[in-house]
């Protein structure tokens, strides 16, 4: 853990501006509509005016009732209206073009329940609801009567169905290259459930009509598609149908208060031949759906009984990339408590959560309600009016701290309806949702509000409330922010200002790693969905014990359920596209559950770290490592072009170079064992691009910062002491320090050296030396000869050289006093340069190496040079006594003795 600093009197000034976000405008809300449609501005008002030249009136006086009847996959609109004749008519409007244009005119008022065109608008098929009320109730008639109709020109009309239940229509996609054969093809869902399509031929007559060829055959060229459905999903966008149906193990003596069924797809292809490619057993209540349920066919204003409360709620969301989620409501029990349950079909699991909704009281006048799920992006929000507000992460599942739940008057989404009147649609893009309001003719594009997540991040909690139950609404929105929107440098921006308001880490989680992670996970997501279980997205994961406040919400009780049994069947197995990938996604997710830690994590790599950092010698693994770095560094210099703002890159630094070589090399060995699919060339630049956004991340919270304080080059220079404004900059540089050593992670080169020149500027020099000690601060060449040219030799700053000297390694010390005019660094280089010169006169190889023996004296080492020499001689000579057996020690002694005389002058020889 970081030692805690000292603020700069300062400081506190410059923090004084944080945090007053507390009393932010509450009128921002979850989700930002934009309007997208509008059935009175687009389509009621060019109708008045159509309708007033008609009556050959200026304007028309009457009221144009427009009902939207469905809306198809190209985006156009269908809507019919009663005209000013008192027929009813069917419209489109070209969501593209912003054109209305007539389709059909019937003769009399009738009831429009379902109708659709199909790609080439030739074709109209309409359903109708029978009037059986008045006079009408005594004539024999069928409920409902199905049409399809030639409209180009306006020619046949073809009877298909005469039934007493309700039938939807539905055209198929069309192949717009396929001239040669004029064909259409048309679904039909009853209530009785089963589903039917008929393949309309046509023919071109007099160069232009086009009509039914044999309209009298088309029951023969009708098949059957289902059998027996209770609920039917379309998905125009991907041309499927989704059914349930009671499973083979049903039995009508079933008394549990759930039930097994079965959920199928049904893919249609381009050449319109079909398969069911999908089978998930649910768990159901037993009484699942009174009547027969459908979901995205359309509008029906004419029902035929009083509809009565839906027990259950029930949607399928898919995305391209190869997700599928199957959610569902279940009736309030005697407990006041929603249930609801979203089946990941991409990770094999499914979760069933329980919401209390306070008292009993309150709880019923939710008894008519049902949550509303609307997908944005991979999250699914789930919301139920006037009570919460939950934004699952379909990705990040594991853990309830990284879904939004909201409750209370932070819940509201922004809509001016009432919640049953609003329709979920499919959006065309994945990232937006799409919302219909039924009641007003609206259709709005829908996204997640970056203003109102920012506002949570920032938001305080009351000083009687404990703050970590603040912290899972916290990680939630900061994942949401940087790994949904996080493509948004404005955006990022606001997020790093918030970093730095944030003086202190959070008690259950620490934000700048959550930052690095996700902001890092947001560059690869998108590859593949298996990414999620093997990439590391959040530093939680990493703690040996998690914080009790994240693995639970308040008033929410989530179960698990792994391995659901989905089974890929047909043409599934060999698709390319969207089902290819769910069941490899399905498949991987199975193998990375029973394997031992699939997730990467980047504190592992520290016993190798260390023990590379103990290498003296070069080796052929430091040079692999040493092309990975090269890699990396050249990366982030194609992205620095213009971004020179904070010295880093400039230096450099041997152990984070090693650093980024063994992320690289340890990341890369771990996506070629876990997932071999994507590639080792993929896999490789993945990885080269994983760990340059790390740095490009930390250089560009430095940058920020450093623009945030109006810094310039002079906070670079070691003379002066550092203003509150550097103290705020270094203590946020401890903090990416801690952050970046608590995961093993690299740094960019220079950072050492930028973090210990604000260092030296803003903290006591005994500090300063204290940090050193403790490995908070890396010395480095550049900061130490800085550090000598810029300080003057005052007595303080003499004794913080030599502290300095004192902790440096020998071969830089020797570098580092070229750079220092002082007379010790003289003495030293004096010496380093004698002995030099003595070694290279060695010609008998008399190394001098005596440094270790006792009595060695060094301050003259011309000297001591030669005592070595001759001690060295002394010891290669022959003793001339050595063979004799017998020898006179009085002779020995006083010859000697005479010697010494002799040599000193004293005597004379």
């Amino acid at each position: 853990m970081m030692p805690s600093l000292n603020r700069h009197p300062g400081a506190d000034r410059l923090f004084s501006r944080k945090r007053t976000h507390s009393g932010a405008d509450r009128s921002v809300n979850m989700l930002k509509l934009k309007p997208h449609f509008d059935l009175q501005r687009d389509v009621a008002s060019d109708l008045s005016r159509k309708e007033a030249s008609v009556c050959r009136v200026e304007e028309y006086s009457g009221a144009v009732d427009t009902c939207i009847l469905n809306i198809e996959n190209d985006g156009g609109i269908l809507y019919s209206w009663k005209g000013a004749t008192g027929t009813t008519r069917i419209g489109k409007y070209d969501s593209k073009t912003k054109q209305n244009k007539l389709l059909y005119t019937f003769d009399k008022q009738v009831c429009v329940s379902s109708c659709s065109l199909n790609t080439e608008e030739t074709l109209l098929a309409v359903s109708l609801a029978q009037n059986t009320r008045g006079e009408e109730r005594f004539k024999p008639m069928s409920k409902c009567l199905t049409l399809l109709i030639e409209i180009h020109p306006i020619n046949n009309t073809k009877v298909l169905k005469a039934v007493d239940c309700r039938v939807k229509v539905q055209f198929l996609n069309s192949e717009t290259d396929r001239r040669s054969v004029l064909e259409s093809h048309l679904l039909l869902l009853t209530e009785d459930g089963y589903v039917d399509l008929y393949h309309v031929l046509l023919t071109k007559q007099e160069g232009y009509r086009v009509v039914m060829a044999n309209p009298e055959r088309l029951s023969k060229t009708t098949e059957r598609i289902v059998e027996d459905f209770c609920w039917a999903q379309w998905d125009g966008h991907t041309q499927r149908v989704y059914y349930v149906t009671h499973s083979l193990t049903h039995t009508q003596a079933c008394t549990t208060l759930l039930d097994k069924f079965l959920m199928r797809c049904v893919q249609f292809y381009p050449n319109h031949n079909c398969d069911t490619v999908l089978e998930l057993p649910l768990e159901l209540p037993a009484n699942f759906l009174r009547t027969v349920k459908f979901v995205n066919l359309g509008f029906d204003h004419y029902p035929m009984e009083r509809p009565e409360q839906e027990p259950v709620r029930m949607k399928v969301f898919t995305n391209r990339i190869g997700s599928m989620c199957v959610c569902y409501s279940q009736p309030l029990q005697d407990k006041q408590e929603l249930i609801y349950t979203v089946v990941l079909v991409h990770k094999d699991c499914s979760k069933t959560f329980r919401v209390s909704l306070g008292s009993d009281q309150s709880a019923q006048k939710a008894t008519q309600l049902h949550p509303l799920f609307i997908p944005i992006g991979y999250h699914i929000l789930v919301y139920l009016q006037g009570y919460f507000l939950h934004c699952i992460n379909t990705r990040q599942q594991e853990m309830l701290c990284h879904s939004l739940f909201l409750s209370g008057l932070d819940m509201d989404l922004g809509l001016q309806c009432q919640s049953a009147n609003i329709t979920v649609l499919h959006a065309e893009e994945e990232s937006s949702g799409s919302l219909l309001d039924l009641a007003s003719g609206r259709i709005y594009t829908a996204e997640l509000s970056p203003a109102f997540l920012l506002r949570i991040l920032r938001s305080e909690t009351p000083s009687r409330c404990p703050s970590s139950k603040a912290d899972p609404q916290r990680l939630a929105a900061l994942h949401c922010l940087l790994v949904y929107m996080g493509n948004d440098p404005s955006l990022e921006l606001k997020i790093i200002e918030w970093l730095c308001g944030n003086m202190n880490a959070f008690e259950s989680f620490d934000q700048i790693q959550e930052f690095i992670l996700a902001s890092l996970y947001r560059i690869s997501y998108e590859k593949s969905l298996c990414l999620d279980k093997v990439l590391p997205y959040s530093s939680v994961l990493d703690k040996k014990e998690i914080p009790a406040c994240l693995l639970e919400v308040p008033g929410v009780l989530c179960t698990n359920e792994l391995h659901i049994e989905s089974v890929f069947k047909g043409k599934a197995r060999s698709l390319q596209g969207f089902w290819s990938e769910l069941q490899w996604n399905t498949e991987r997710t199975k193998y990375l559950d029973a394997v031992p830690n699939p997730r990467y994590r980047t504190s592992h790599i520290q016993a190798d770290w260390e023990k590379l950092k103990s290498e003296r010698t070069p080796s052929s693994h430091r040079n692999n490592l040493e092309e990975n770095t090269k890699k990396v560094l050249s990366m982030v210099d194609t992205w620095c072009l213009d971004k020179k703002l904070v010295p880093l890159f400039q230096e450099e630094d041997h152990q984070q170079r090693a650093l980024i070589g063994l992320t690289v090399d340890k990341l890369r060995e771990h996506l070629n064992r876990h997932l071999p699919r994507i590639g080792k060339k993929k896999i490789d630049t993945l990885v080269v691009n994983y760990v340059a956004k790390l740095l490009e991340l930390i250089r560009h919270m430095l940058e920020s910062v450093w623009l945030k304080y109006k810094l310039g080059p002079c906070v670079l220079c070691s003379k002066q002491r550092g203003s509150p404004a550097e103290w705020s900059v270094l203590h946020f540089m401890f903090r990416i320090l801690e952050a970046t050593r608590g995961l093993c992670l690299p740094l960019p080169p220079g950072y050492h050296t930028l973090l210990a020149v604000f260092a030296v500027r803003c903290l006591p020099h005994h500090t300063f030396l204290q940090y050193i000690d403790h490995g908070f601060l890396q010395l480095t060449e550049t900061f130490v000869s800085r550090l000598m040219t810029d300080l003057d030799n005052s007595d303080a700053n003499e004794r913080l050289k030599f502290s300095i000297l004192k902790r440096f390694p020998e071969p830089m010390k020797q570098r580092i006093y070229h750079m220092w005019d002082h007379p010790v660094s003289s003495a030293s280089i004096s010496r380093d340069y004698t002995r030099t010169l003595l070694e290279k006169h060695n010609n008998k190889g008399c190394a001098f190496a005596s440094r270790d023996k006792p009595g060695f004296r060094p301050e003259f080492l011309p000297l001591t040079y030669l005592a070595k020499i001759l001690s060295d001689i002394e010891e290669q000579a022959l003793n001339p006594f050595e063979e004799q057996e017998n020898v006179d020690a009085r002779f020995v002694e006083e010859t000697a003795l005479k010697q010494t005389l002799i040599l000193l002058g004293f005597e004379k020889k």
